[in-house]
């Protein structure tokens, strides 16, 4: 095996395959109605109920979020993967998103938005800070105030966690351009005594 260096110039993120979530965010845009963006570089903030994900601050996703102060998160299904790539359509010349017509939603219980049928995570978030100036992106991180989960999903003790994940698999998005499904997984092996 060979080890390359790789140019810290540009980004190195394109040079090889990493594994992220793929969630779907929700904003609501200026004329009330509702905005909802893929996102990858997406992750619990801290054990305590924060959530954060990148963004560029030229992105609809960003100014919704700073004008309204919440957000919604939902986690798809790998068969939920063209209602995903759907909500990637680019915005016509008035700014409007068409292809989310075809991207069914239901409303959000706590934060106003709307959140993504049947889709296995349901996070609703308010505004907690945003952190700008991360070259071109920023990093918004939000409070979880509202949880829901469907329960094929939910981690039980009479259930192993591999037939879990086997039942109810996940979705990967391998950066860039690629996606899985995780249905196989393995305990990992901490060292005796290991505590987060």
């Amino acid at each position: 095996m060979a080890i390359i260096k790789l140019d810290v110039n540009g980004s190195i993120w394109e040079r090889c395959f990493t594994v992220f979530p793929l969630v779907l965010v929700g904003s609501r845009e200026p004329d009330g109605s509702y905005d909802i963006a893929p996102k990858h570089l997406a992750i619990p903030a801290s054990w305590q109920n924060h959530y954060a994900f990148v963004c560029a601050p030229h992105h609809s996703t960003y100014s919704n979020i700073k004008e309204h102060g919440e957000f919604t998160v939902s986690y798809p299904r790998p068969t939920q993967i063209v209602a995903t790539s759907l909500a990637a359509d680019p915005r016509a010349e008035n700014q409007s998103k068409p292809a989310l017509r075809a991207v069914p939603t239901f409303p959000a219980d706590t934060v106003d938005g709307v959140l993504v049928k049947d889709a296995y995570l349901f996070l609703e978030c308010r505004l907690k800070q945003i952190v700008d100036a991360l070259g071109d992106n920023s990093l918004i991180i939000g409070d979880i105030v509202a949880a829901q989960l469907d329960d094929h999903y939910l981690r039980t003790s009479d259930q192993d966690d591999q037939e879990l994940i086997h039942a109810a698999p996940l979705l990967a998005y391998l950066y860039p351009g690629r996606f899985t499904q995780i249905d196989q997984s393995y305990s990992f092996p901490f060292p005796k005594g290991f505590k987060r």
